[in-house]
């Protein structure tokens, strides 16, 4: 037993040693330019290897942290998280940019993609394949879209990602304020006819002229018609008549979706 565990020593010891001789993995970016750095990483985030472009883009930032190259990297490699389906590293990446490029000539790209992010943010692989409503999903996430949109558009009116920030918006509005019909309609299922009137008026008072509006004056007739108050129901019908004589209850909220909710 002795014998063997000397052995068995003897070739741990002689097995460790061995390792110090095989060759240690060479950095084939060792001694590359910034210019090459960059370069390379954005010939592979334009191929759609967007791992590999991080990699590069880190790389540049870290070796070469200062001038127009690391610039450049810094609101890119934001986009490159981005695409590859890590939302919280191209958000950390965007803000980060923004703090330290506040007058960067492209800093309102950087506020444009930061509501890119959290408007895809709440998709997942299985939304492609079987298209949810986006209204039933949790609106956090839509409602960050829609307040970075809204910076956006503050702070650069004429910025050339304006238009199409001002359309996520609307797109956005419509369903946060149909977020809040599904709500309601639950809290009517549930019998909570109160919470049901509530969230209505929310609808009414912060997202007027979105289609949610007669859903809205429709259901808070209903329940004012459970809770007894006929004089409310009565009101919220003659409303609900008045601006929109051609509702039709069983109607559907939803719809196709338009070319700017996919991106």
């Amino acid at each position: 037993m002795k014998t063997t565990n000397r052995l068995f020593i003897l070739f741990m010891l002689l097995w460790l040693g061995g390792c110090s001789w095989l060759p240690k993995q060479i950095d084939e970016t060792k001694g590359w330019s910034a210019s090459r750095l960059y370069s390379t990483a954005k010939a592979k985030l334009q191929q759609e290897e967007y791992e590999s472009a991080i990699r590069y883009y880190e790389l540049l930032i870290s070796r070469y942290p200062f001038g127009r190259y690391a610039q450049q990297a810094q609101l890119e490699i934001a986009y490159a998280y981005f695409k590859f389906e890590e939302p919280a590293s191209a958000l950390a990446a965007v803000d980060r940019f923004i703090k330290l490029h506040p007058s960067h000539p492209h800093v309102d790209y950087a506020y444009y993609l930061r509501g890119l992010i959290n408007f895809n943010r709440s998709s997942n692989f299985l939304e492609r394949i079987f298209p949810q409503d986006p209204s039933t999903r949790d609106p956090g996430s839509a409602r960050k879209a829609f307040f970075d949109f809204r910076k956006l558009l503050q702070k650069f009116p004429n910025s050339r990602y304006a238009q199409d920030a001002r359309l996520r918006m609307l797109y956005l509005r419509n369903n946060l304020a149909k977020h809040e019909i599904h709500v309601a309609r639950f809290y009517m299922r549930r019998g909570a006819y109160i919470a049901a009137v509530n969230r209505c008026k929310y609808v009414i008072i912060h997202y007027d002229r979105s289609p949610a509006v007669p859903f809205a004056l429709d259901i808070m007739a209903q329940a004012y018609t459970r809770l007894h108050l006929p004089k409310l129901a009565a009101d919220a019908r003659r409303v609900l008549k008045k601006n929109f004589p051609n509702h039709n209850r069983q109607a559907s909220l939803g719809g196709k979706r338009r070319w700017w909710q996919i991106f």
